[in-house]
């Protein structure tokens, strides 16, 4: 699932469960039946789990294109490296780099 089937998920998520409880608290409170309330939530529940759980096609639109490993090996991190050199300097010797 990519980064924005991620977030749709969630989206759906939160507004099927919220639209199941507020069914099922309106049945309950129409029928008067505790138990109708708590069998229609549980249905939404599941309902919700099984459309937002799996890893629909429609969740990976965009898929993310990684970088090769020998690729990534050729252009390392800058920060990998100001961090270790940073290490070993004190906090005056890192000001007066950054500020030249």
């Amino acid at each position: 699932m990519d980064w924005q089937g991620q977030k749709l998920a969630e989206q759906w998520l939160q507004i099927l469960l919220l639209a199941f409880a507020a069914a099922a608290f309106a049945t309950g409170y129409a029928l008067g039946s505790f138990e109708t309330m708590v069998l229609t939530y549980v249905s939404g529940v599941i309902i919700t789990t099984l459309i937002t759980v799996p890893n629909w096609p429609f969740f990976n639109r965009r898929p993310l294109k990684w970088l090769d490993p020998i690729e990534a090996e050729k252009h390392p991190k800058p920060q990998q490296i100001a961090a270790n050199r940073t290490k070993n300097l004190s906090v005056v010797e890192v000001a007066l780099d950054f500020a030249f």
